[in-house]
């Protein structure tokens, strides 16, 4: 089955009491949907190639094409009328997907992702998670949260859940992302401004507590969720780093989850963080969550001397006390 990337250019205020009646409805339904990887999605869509969808897991999990009359209630209209259902041959798709984590549902892109707007959630918000409860389950409550890169803002409902922060700021380039962002947040009952913006550049004044997912994937032509530019798809992750560095509160930290090439046994990223810092009031640790993901990557030429993309948490503290 080959299904067409849904682009989520067109939302706007007016989708999202749409939204807001999707989550609610498939609360109440019990909706629980782990999105795999794109790689384990296409083989599992490849087991029965043109099947329509037969639940609502199908239709707001798998993407899968759907009958009207499979949607309950007015759902289906609402969807329709805010342009979240697509017609596609005699049957209708969703743009968007429907994923729970921590206890609580997020929306995000349909499947496949391979639009320039998506807002993807995969494994390694699953990893970034739990790599920020493993981190922050004892933190301080207070002070200032902010999300760089937040996508469908998963990473954000967590952070601050566990650091109980007294203002959160979420930033991302990509406007439906922001837009599903508020959405995601407002449906968990959390409070955080939405700042259209690349990186740190649009936040002002310090900050004690930066949480990060960059992209990571070299040669990705432009898709602004995966490409991590060069540095083996570091260069995000690295420039991210530095202005969070800048811009940290005495005891403040930065939690940065990413894949990081591994040259000859050394992980290329945390030898450069560790060469920003050595000169710093920074103290500097490296988790290795995942030693082998997104093998695939190695065939690309970028990674020609790559001997594998490992899931790292970097954790950088200034020194100081708040």
């Amino acid at each position: 089955m080959t299904l067409r990337a849904l682009s989520l250019r067109h939302l706007d205020a007016a989708s999202e009491p749409a939204l807001h009646s999707l989550l609610d409805h498939l609360k109440g339904a019990g909706h629980d949907f782990v999105p795999p990887s794109p790689a384990s999605h296409r083989r599992v869509l490849a087991r029965d190639p043109g099947r329509p969808a037969q639940s609502l897991r199908d239709v707001f999990g798998w993407s899968l094409p759907f009958a009207p009359d499979l949607l309950p209630g007015r759902l289906f209209e609402d969807l329709r009328k805010a342009d979240l259902a697509v017609e596609e041959g005699g049957m209708w798709r969703s743009r968007v997907r429907v994923a729970r984590l921590a206890g609580e549902l997020f929306l995000h892109s349909a499947f496949p992702t391979s639009q320039e707007d998506a807002v993807f959630f995969g494994p390694d918000t699953y990893r970034f998670a739990a790599f920020l409860k493993a981190e922050l389950t004892h933190a301080d409550p207070g002070g200032v949260l902010v999300d760089i890169g937040a996508g469908s803002g998963a990473g954000a409902v967590v952070a601050m859940r566990l650091a109980r922060p007294t203002r959160t700021i979420l930033t991302d380039i990509n406007p439906s992302a922001m837009r599903l962002a508020g959405v995601n947040l407002r449906q968990a009952g959390c409070a955080g401004e939405l700042v259209l913006g690349e990186g740190l550049d649009e936040v002002a004044g310090p900050l004690d507590l930066v949480i990060a997912n960059p992209p990571f994937i070299a040669g990705e032509d432009g898709h602004a969720y995966r490409d991590g530019g060069d540095l083996h798809g570091a260069r995000v992750a690295l420039e991210w780093t530095e202005a969070a560095m800048d811009r940290l509160a005495p005891g403040g930290r930065l939690l940065l989850y990413t894949g990081s090439a591994i040259v000859e046994g050394e992980d290329l990223l945390f030898q450069a963080v560790a060469a920003m810092a050595a000169d710093g009031p920074f103290e500097l640790r490296r988790q290795e969550l995942d030693p082998d993901i997104f093998g695939e990557q190695l065939s690309d030429p970028a990674y020609a001397d790559v001997d594998r993309i490992a899931a790292v948490g970097i954790i950088v503290r200034r020194r100081g006390h708040a």
